[in-house]
C-alpha cells in the first residue's frame, strides 16, 4: 500500500530540519518544489553496503513503495530498503572538510570511514 503515512518518531526515516532546509533549496533551485526525495540502500561500499539518495519526482513502483513525510519532505523508501533503513536520520552536516547529507542507521553493526557504506 502506497498511502501516505505521517512521520513520527516512530517513522521509519526521518528528515533533520537541517537536512530538510537543504533539500527544500535544492528542490527549489531544480525547479522541482513538488518532488521529494528516495532514500535507498544497495549493495557495494567498502563495508557491503551503501546508501543512496536522489531527488525523486514520484513513486516508482506505486503499489511497493512506502512515502512518508518527515520535515515537510516527501520520502520515497523501496521495501527492500525499509528493512535496512528502519529508525534511520537523514542529516546534513556542514563543517571544515565540506559539507553533505549523511545517514544515521541505528541498524549499521559496522561502518566505514567514508560514512556512505555500512554492514548489518
Amino acid at each position: 500500500m502506497n498511502s501516505m503515512e505521517t512521520a513520527s518518531a516512530t517513522s521509519p526515516v526521518n528528515v533533520t530540519a537541517e537536512a530538510a532546509q537543504k533539500i527544500s533549496q535544492l528542490l527549489a533551485e531544480e525547479q522541482k518544489a513538488e518532488a521529494g526525495l528516495r532514500v535507498f540502500v544497495q549493495g557495494g561500499g567498502c563495508s557491503g553496503f551503501q546508501y543512496g539518495l536522489m531527488i525523486e519526482e514520484g513513486a516508482g513502483d506505486a503499489e511497493a513503495d512506502r512515502i512518508f513525510q518527515s520535515n515537510g519532505v516527501t520520502l520515497f523508501v523501496d521495501p527492500i530498503s525499509i528493512r535496512y533503513l528502519t529508525g534511520a536520520e537523514v542529516d546534513f552536516v556542514d563543517n571544515l572538510m565540506g559539507g553533505g547529507f549523511t545517514i544515521r542507521n541505528p541498524n549499521a553493526k559496522t561502518t566505514c570511514g567514508c560514512g556512505q557504506s555500512f554492514g548489518v
